[in-house]
């Protein structure tokens, strides 16, 4: 990986991480985004937002330009192009009972444990309260409801998120160490787990765009900071990690862009457009 970065001659899709990459840390789209935004359309440049988020809170992120971009949800579970929704793969029925009873098992014996069920139309939670898990959840899911038993819930499951408020990674191997032969378990922040079916990544989510538009991974930009980008970053010949993002991925990628609390992706996005 190089320090300094290039850029492509004939981009036609970037996909970018949200949280840690484009966003600020206030989880909000940076000012200076909109007019590169605008400048990649004239351009024929698709722009994608790629996300553990739901679709409805991208969605809500990107409402001044709905209809013009393509987004990528749930980590790559749900694709969304042309105002048509693709779902990758959902999540085993007896997957989902298994993490259901094993953070409930966990809260009893004393662990901070919370668990959002990812549904197509919506995430689910059970009553609890917790605020940090309350703010939390409420970033990433737009559409969250309340409901007696997660076993009942009745929706096609793309992803489980598990919440642990001290270090999911220590969760990841201790609470679901095994599951990791039954579905994907990755650790996509200090914070949060995502166990989706095996086959689902942000990677198949850019793929799958690449063949609906036409385009090549030599036209293909990605950005990202954390684990959970690892398989976008290998669908892309032109992959940025964040100057200050997790070691893994910055090996993994083939340029480092600068720092996200610098604006990273919009020094190289600017470069990449010639100003």
């Amino acid at each position: 990986m190089t320090t300094e970065f290039d850029v492509p001659r004939d981009p036609r899709l970037v996909v970018a991480d949200m949280d840690g990459t484009l966003l600020d840390p206030d989880g909000s789209v940076p000012d200076g985004f909109w007019p590169l935004l605008e400048r990649m359309e004239q351009r024929g440049i698709r722009f994608v937002p790629a996300s553990g988020r739901q679709y409805y809170t991208l969605e809500a992120l990107f409402a001044r330009v709905a209809g013009q971009i393509s987004y990528i949800a749930e980590n790559g579970g749900l694709v969304v192009h042309e105002g048509r929704s693709q779902v990758a793969r959902t999540i085993d029925p007896a997957i989902t009972e298994q993490v259901v009873r094993t953070v409930r098992g966990a809260r009893e014996d004393g662990a901070h444990l919370d668990l959002v069920v990812c549904g197509r139309t919506g995430g689910y939670v059970e009553e609890r309260d917790t605020d940090d898990f309350a703010t939390e959840s409420a970033k990433y899911y737009l559409r969250l409801s309340t409901v007696d038993d997660l076993l009942a819930v009745d929706d096609e499951i793309l992803k489980l998120a598990v919440f642990d408020p001290v270090n999911a990674a220590d969760s990841a191997t201790g609470f679901f160490g095994g599951l990791d032969e039954r579905c994907q378990v990755v650790v996509s922040g200090r914070n949060w787990i995502d166990m989706m079916a095996f086959g689902v990544d942000k990677g198949a989510g850019v793929r799958i765009l690449q063949e609906q538009l036409g385009v090549t991974p030599e036209q293909t930009v990605v950005f990202g900071d954390y684990l959970n980008d690892l398989q976008m970053l290998d669908a892309a010949d032109w992959s940025y990690a964040m100057a200050d993002g997790n070691e893994q991925v910055r090996r993994r990628a083939r340029f480092q862009a600068p720092p996200n609390r610098e604006q990273g992706v919009l020094t190289v996005l600017s470069a990449m457009l010639g100003d």
